[in-house]
């Protein structure tokens, strides 16, 4: 039940745990864009250099990665728009203004310097470098955003709850939780989300796609984020701790959890009958009680279950397997393995580990 506990609260996460890609070791992972704060940082933004128009697909794409504006420090340009076959200069005829077109994608820059960056999204150019990691960036600005990560520094502050960001993007999308604003929406069941990353990943639920798969055993997840937490099965690690009673645990959610049982909260409250409980999976099984929901069949007689785990206890009838009377045995052999037979004291057919008491 708590194996099942615990998938439940994964699922329940909504983009809030750090996403991650495998390297050539399955076990060494590097952050990514989704699920992530410490992806490639946006540029802060400058009203005075923001792109004119962003009217083509490929210009669309680059908006939602944060590449629209360009870093106000950064005036040596690595290459000349002049002299460019990627650009052209316009000037508006009313205002006199030159303006700065991309022919590759169609986006129009106010100044030269900001479609220089812009050119770097096409040549692949990342002259700004990372001393500390290596990692490279097509501005300066993002480079200086990046070395927050290893510095520590947060400087962009919640006015509301004091949570500090190392990105300015990343506060105006936690701004959205006190605001209530949901900007991105699931065209086919409505569901709102703050991040358009958390769109993404929601709708690979209906599309069914699981691209994040584990080299060890298999498994595809839709997040990286879950296959992240999932490789920790296969290593054994167990970063996050109980202060009070030193258990590991493999992700931070399942430990906040877990600290419930110490402080006795217990947040899910059926409103129904007003009993609470440590996990929101138990309030959804307890609803059912007063419901009648049974969601879980048996395919081979029909027999309708509340929970999933119930269901499994039943599938044993049909099966023969008796795990508890395996578990029982090795009372009596002393032995890590026991056999699946009758128990010669009496006990017979266990199916139920809590029908013994060891």
């Amino acid at each position: 039940l708590i194996k099942e506990e615990q998938e439940d609260v994964r699922s329940s996460q909504e983009g809030e745990q750090l996403g991650l890609k495998q390297e050539s070791n399955p076990f060494v992972l590097t952050a990514t864009d989704e699920d992530s704060d410490h992806s490639e940082p946006e540029p802060e933004p400058d009203s005075d250099q923001q792109l004119l128009s962003h009217s083509s697909p490929v210009a669309e794409s680059q908006d939602q990665k944060g590449n629209q504006h360009v870093d106000s420090g950064s005036t040596s340009d690595s290459r000349n728009v002049d002299n460019s076959p990627m650009s052209q200069t316009e000037c508006d005829p009313t205002t006199g203004n030159k303006s700065f077109t991309c022919d590759t994608c169609g986006r129009t820059c106010r100044r030269k310097s900001n479609l220089n960056q812009h050119l770097r999204i096409h040549t692949g150019e990342k002259p700004y470098s990372c001393n500390t990691c290596g990692k490279s960036f097509t501005c300066n600005s993002s480079l200086n955003t990046h070395q927050r990560i290893h510095t520590g520094e947060k400087p962009h502050v919640c006015n509301t709850c004091g949570k500090s960001f190392t990105q300015s993007g990343n506060l105006h999308d936690h701004m959205r939780i006190h605001s209530g604003d949901k900007p991105y929406s699931c065209k086919t069941c409505g569901k709102g989300f703050i991040k358009s990353s958390t769109l993404t990943a929601h709708l690979r639920i209906h599309t069914g796609e699981k691209p994040f798969i584990c080299n060890t055993c298999g498994n595809g997840f839709k997040r990286r984020s879950h296959l992240t937490n999932h490789l920790r099965i296969h290593t054994g690690e167990k970063p996050y701790f109980c202060d009070t009673c030193r258990k590991g645990f493999s992700e931070r959610s399942t430990l906040n959890a877990h600290l419930r049982i110490h402080t006795g909260e217990k947040p899910y409250i059926c409103d129904t009958c007003g009993k609470g409980f440590v996990w929101s999976s138990h309030l959804t099984n307890h609803l059912r009680i007063h419901t009648g929901e049974k969601p879980y069949f048996c395919d081979t007689c029909r027999k309708g279950f509340r929970r999933r785990s119930n269901l499994n206890a039943h599938l044993r009838i049909h099966t023969g397997e008796r795990p508890a009377l395996q578990v029982h045995m090795k009372v009596h052999t002393g032995k890590k393995g026991g056999v699946q037979t009758d128990c010669v004291l009496g006990v017979r057919g266990l199916q139920k580990s809590s029908l013994l008491s060891l």
